[in-house]
């Protein structure tokens, strides 16, 4: 585990190298405190809720990843989830004047930065208060999203070139790597949709530490929430007919084959056909004792042949 301690007051921001001076800052009412933690282990959490009193249900929900976004509120503290655009849990516990927040590895086993964080709350015009560390850092998980989602939107452009190429017959992959985007999407967007939800709470102005100047931020990031589900809901929508326009042409290649064996199965019929009587085994047939039976009947088997051939091939069925 990793804790980085941060404390912000009129004067601007300083880190608190030492953790043990935590209950003496917390108790300070000039200062806001801003804890973060990277991976706790169970013994991290057990200290840090003894130290700002967390709800053991609040506290539960941060050692069980996965949780939906979401914002709940106890006699000491509120809980909010959020996540990063990688899709890595983002946990805060929000006091009066104090900040945790817990994160975890994303599928990469990378963190989710709070440089960007940092430096946004050090230009915040002097502001001390929980209220815009909060908006801070959901305003830097939101303009995350933008960045997937643009990614998103070239992946989408690449599969549509693909589909609509000639060899997308023969790429078995670009199905299931269809799918896979789209599951991708729904993903994202069951983490955006409930956090329409947090927003709405938070600036409803039934929330202690959002003051009305923080609320004019917030409303900031409800709007691109809002834009990022459109986004989404915009390239969900690509997917799916990247994905018709995939099986149509698939279904339309395997007609072409079809059509094209139907095509030389009807050709040789004929042949087939002159093949088989001459085959039977009959003691009188008029042509078996002709001298140019074999190549008269070979004659009739390659002109039934090629006539075939010219008959699909004008109406471009070979």
């Amino acid at each position: 585990m990793t804790i980085a301690v941060q404390v912000y007051d009129a004067k601007g921001s300083a880190p608190l190298d030492d953790p043990a001076e935590i209950s003496d800052v917390v108790r300070r009412d000039d200062c806001v405190l801003w804890v973060d933690l990277v991976d706790p282990t169970d013994d991290d959490f057990s200290r840090v809720s003894e130290e700002f009193e967390l709800h053991p249900l609040a506290m539960e929900d941060a050692r069980k990843h996965g949780q939906r976004p979401k914002l709940e509120h106890y006699p000491s503290h509120a809980f909010l989830v959020a996540y990063s655009k990688e899709l890595a849990e983002v946990d805060l516990f929000v006091g009066g004047n104090w900040v945790v927040s817990v994160r975890e590895q994303n599928r990469s086993g990378e963190h989710w930065s709070l440089d960007v964080v940092h430096a946004r709350v050090e230009r915040g015009g002097g502001r001390v208060d929980v209220g815009y560390l909060v908006y801070s850092i959901l305003d830097e998980l939101v303009d995350g999203y933008f960045e997937a989602i643009d990614a998103f939107e070239d992946t989408v452009e690449a599969f549509e070139e693909r589909v609509l190429t000639e060899q997308v017959g023969q790429d078995g992959d670009i199905q299931a790597e269809l799918l896979a985007l789209r599951r991708r999407l729904v993903e994202f967007r069951r983490v955006l949709v409930p956090l329409r939800d947090v927003m709405g709470t938070l600036m409803r102005g039934d929330v202690a530490w959002v003051d009305d100047a923080t609320r004019l931020h917030l409303q900031d990031v409800f709007d691109h929430v809002l834009r990022a589900i459109e986004s989404l809901d915009s390239q969900r929508e690509l997917v799916g007919n990247a994905v018709d326009a995939y099986l149509a042409l698939a279904s339309n290649r395997m007609n072409e084959v079809m059509k094209r064996m139907t095509s030389w199965g009807a050709i040789l019929l004929g042949s087939t056909l002159v093949a088989g009587i001459y085959g039977m085994n009959f003691e009188h047939m008029p042509e078996l004792g002709w001298r140019y039976g074999y190549p008269f009947a070979l004659g009739i088997m390659l002109m039934i042949t090629l006539a075939g051939y010219r008959f699909f091939s004008r109406r471009d069925w070979l």
